[in-house]
């Protein structure tokens, strides 16, 4: 077999643009932490003691869990009801069910949560401000039986201004908590559905009160221009009736040597300044988050620091550009899978530790599909470079469908708009998409108007219109799910399974016939056998029945010494089939990058182990990150084959590439390449000439 290396030289920009965002982390005059314990009453007039932050289900308060149990989720195939080798599992002392992690307890209806609360004495003539960071849904509030008002948003904080004639004291504050989904936003979005979080009832991350002025910063808008390194900061005060507006606010800028500007506050309350931190400010992106910080204060001692990231993301052509370099996105879901908890982190730490895990495979991008994360994921994206996009926590199918007139169209539009308004300052949010995979007749022509509405009111970030489809003209890229080796529902058909292996094909047809940046939506799916030795994990209320289902199936069957081997030998044939997935997209001339489903374990949908990592985003043993991130990382080398199965006698012709997305081009790069054997021994070897 003679050998023949070509090497080509292949160009290809990723682009995208985009302006900057931040951390808004509000600094309060004083504040009250309100965790601890609290008295929770359920509609059927049972009360129990319970610690806040904290759900109902996780102190295990709510229904057992039956036959009878009325799921927030499609399941999709009803063989456990019916089927006679499921009969063992339906029994109520051994009830195990296959479709999701399963919790102890069960509970959709509406929770009132109540505690006294001291007001102190310093507060008196203050605003005071409720805060509850991440409630699961909707919430109204009373204080002394008066009631407040009420929110419904899934993704921000609701804050309830308890107004400036609270006396100091002892007082009686009341929540209730309602998770039944109404509005239906979709039973399947990740957002509230029991295929992943689960429909929890509680309150979780910041629960406290907090005063301030009667005149406090509201909103602090921050947009960065690459080009000068400038920043232009817009806001707005809020203030107590007619409460005399300050002359002006002070902003200054960090590290800029300790430079600040005055803005002048008109007869509404806005203002606006722009500063320059001069040629030198270095830009944001994965290999290099560089983050600066904008504070704007007040005379009364109101103060918002705004940390900002100088980014810009756009659209030419086909490609996204980033700060005016080739973006690339290679990129996982976020499925909104948290098996200790059953809900989203509220901390940094934890959310670093996630997306370290996805940068040390090579990733650089998060889609978290149909469902928007806490602040902490946002400040831990900023600081580590991760790309996100966020969905308005909706998919709008299956129970309902958007653009028809149903109240999912209010509550996604009020739920966009609060979204932009407390995460839109973040560098790491650089786009943003209505939802999952929308139904209805008109859900293009609805989606259409949102894109243009959002992307006028806030163009720092991208567009699209949902995950999947429609792709409409308004879209600045397209999420289709057609690029991949194997398209849903084609079997036995795919190349994968009716061609030779090669690795030839790329995607060059699909992204030529678009005038946009395609980035190919949830292509891998490459399902493994369960990894048994994980569910000493499952320490919280959500435990693995569904793996107990399986092993025991598999005991009956006489291959439970066998399960190691299985999931071994099913794991090295996923690794292979997602290196061929994202190899594939990477070979593709002006191609925009992927979305995999998934890095991660996606434990619902009747189990679907698609993930080299655990749900807790942890190692199975099969591959590692090393070498993961060898055909993931921002420079791959790729080698262009017409078949993989070589005889004596023919000769081997491989055309060499390489895909750079990395911080910098490369000058005089010498390739070198080798042929080996099964046990390692190098059978030929060469070196390419240098090339930049």
């Amino acid at each position: 077999m003679s050998i023949s290396i070509r090497l080509n030289h292949v160009a290809r920009c990723v682009l995208a643009t985009m302006t900057l965002s931040a951390i808004c982390a509000t600094a309060f005059a004083d504040s009250l932490d309100l965790s601890g314990a609290w008295e929770v009453e359920l509609e059927s007039g049972a009360k129990h003691s319970i610690a806040l932050p904290g759900s109902l289900q996780a102190n295990r308060i709510g229904d057992p869990i039956s036959v009878a149990t009325k799921w927030t989720g499609g399941i999709f195939n009803r063989a456990w009801y019916d089927e006679p080798e499921y009969a063992a599992f339906r029994k109520p002392d051994n009830l195990k069910i296959p479709f999701w992690l399963q919790p102890d307890t069960h509970y959709v209806g509406a929770a009132t949560y109540r505690r006294r609360i001291e007001i102190p004495s310093a507060w008196s003539g203050r605003r005071i401000v409720l805060t509850l960071e991440r409630p699961h849904w909707k919430t109204t509030v009373w204080l002394d039986e008066q009631r407040i008002g009420s929110n419904d948003a899934m993704s921000v904080a609701h804050d309830y201004d308890l107004g400036i004639n609270l006396p100091p004291g002892p007082h009686s504050l009341t929540v209730r908590v309602d998770n039944t989904h109404d509005p239906d936003i979709g039973e399947n979005s990740h957002s509230i559905s029991d295929h992943t979080q689960g429909n929890w009832n509680g309150i979780v991350g910041r629960v406290a009160l907090s005063s301030t002025s009667r005149v406090w910063i509201q909103d602090v808008v921050v947009t960065t221009r690459i080009v000068d390194r400038t920043v232009l900061i817009t806001g707005s005060l809020g203030r107590v009736g007619a409460e005399p507006w300050p002359r002006a606010v002070r902003i200054q800028y960090s590290p800029a040597a300790g430079a600040a500007t005055d803005a002048v506050v008109a007869s509404d309350g806005r203002f606006a300044a722009t500063y320059s931190f001069g040629k030198k400010a270095r830009l944001w992106d994965e290999f290099e988050p560089a983050l600066y910080s904008v504070v704007v204060t007040l005379t009364n001692g109101e103060r918002r620091e705004i940390p900002i990231g100088f980014r810009e993301i756009r659209v030419d052509g086909r490609q996204l550009v980033l700060n005016d370099e080739p973006l690339y996105l290679r990129g996982t879901l976020d499925v909104a899978a948290f098996p200790r908890t059953g809900h989203a982190p509220t901390d940094v730490d934890s959310w670093k530790k996630v997306f370290g895990q996805i940068k040390s495979h090579g990733l650089n991008h998060v889609r978290f599909h149909s469902w928007c994360p806490p602040e902490a994921a946002f400040i831990a994206a900023d600081q580590l470079g991760v790309y996100l996009q966020v969905e308005a926590a909706t998919w709008p199918n299956w129970s309902t469908t958007i653009g028809d007139g149903k109240p999912v169209d209010a509550w996604v539009e009020a739920e966009t708009s609060r979204i932009l308004r407390a995460y839109g300052n973040h560098p790491s949010f650089i786009m943003f998409t209505n939802g999952n995979e929308p139904g209805g007749a008109k859900h293009a022509q609805w989606l259409a108007a949102w894109v243009k509405r959002h992307k006028a009111a806030d163009p720092r970030r991208l567009y699209n219109a949902g995950a999947g489809w429609p792709e409409i003209p308004e879209n600045d890229y397209h999420l289709p799910s057609e690029p991949r080796i194997q398209h849903w529902l084609e079997g036995l058909r795919s190349r994968v399974n009716a061609r030779p292996p090669e690795t030839r094909t790329d995607y060059g047809g699909s992204v030529r016939a678009k005038n946009r940046p395609l980035i190919s939506h949830e292509i891998g799916q490459w399902a493994v056998f369960p990894n048994f030795s994980e569910m000493p994990k499952y320490t919280g209320y959500l435990k693995p029945r569904n793996f107990e289902i399986f092993r025991e199936t598999l005991a009956a069957n006489g291959l439970a010494a066998r399960e190691h081997d299985f999931l071994m030998a099913s794991g090295k044939l996923q690794a292979l089939l997602y290196k061929e997935e994202i190899e594939s997209a990477l070979r593709t001339p002006e191609f925009g990058g992927f979305q995999l489903l998934s890095l991660q374990d996606f434990p619902g949908q009747g189990t679907a182990l698609v993930g080299i990592l655990d749900a807790f985003w942890e190692e199975k043993g099969y591959i590692s990150p090393k070498e993961f991130r060898r055909f993931s990382g921002s420079i791959v080398p790729l080698a262009r084959l017409d078949k993989r199965v070589f005889m004596k006698n023919e000769q081997l012709v491989a055309d060499i590439e390489l895909s750079n997305f990395g911080p910098a081009a490369l000058s005089g790069a010498t390739t070198s390449w080798q042929l080996v054997d099964v046990v390692g021994k190098v059978v030929a070897r060469g070196q390419l000439p240098a090339r930049n």
